[in-house]
């Protein structure tokens, strides 16, 4: 069995996940037009094949222009996007990315906020103690 492609990515990467998330599907010339200091439009397109490459959009003809559109869902890209960050910037303990996030530096957490994450601890800890109960697939709110 071939290997999972990678889900890391690059900065320009990430950006042009995010236009296709926002324009649902476009051409090399539009993700290109919504870039900051947009590279040729060569490097755009080789960014998108890379993309198709890594599972993370697909393509499609439509006459003799290429259209690209994300393939995963939103939540898979930024749950490996967190991955990727927790064991690059914290060496792999969540708790230390937790930490920085509650230290104020990330924002200011209303009461309700801090309320969400008292809930997903006490469900994480709930399904802990029982394996045998499945995760739920719902985004927190």
């Amino acid at each position: 069995m071939p290997p999972k492609p990678t889900l890391e990515l690059g900065r320009r990467e990430r950006q042009i996940v995010e236009i296709l998330y926002r324009l649902g599907e476009g051409s090399v010339a539009q993700v290109r037009d919504q870039l900051p200091d947009p590279p040729t439009y060569s490097a755009v397109r080789g960014m998108l094949n890379l993309l198709v490459s890594k599972d993370i959009a697909v393509t499609r003809a439509e006459g003799r222009k290429y259209l690209y559109r994300p393939a995963a869902p939103k939540r898979r890209i930024r749950v490996s996007a967190l991955k990727n960050l927790v064991r690059t910037f914290f060496s792999g303990a969540p708790v230390d990315a937790v930490a920085a996030l509650l230290d104020g530096s990330a924002g200011k957490l209303t009461d309700d906020d801090l309320r969400d994450i008292r809930r997903m601890i006490e469900s994480a800890e709930k399904t802990r103690s029982h394996p045998s109960q499945k995760k739920s697939t719902e985004e927190p709110p």
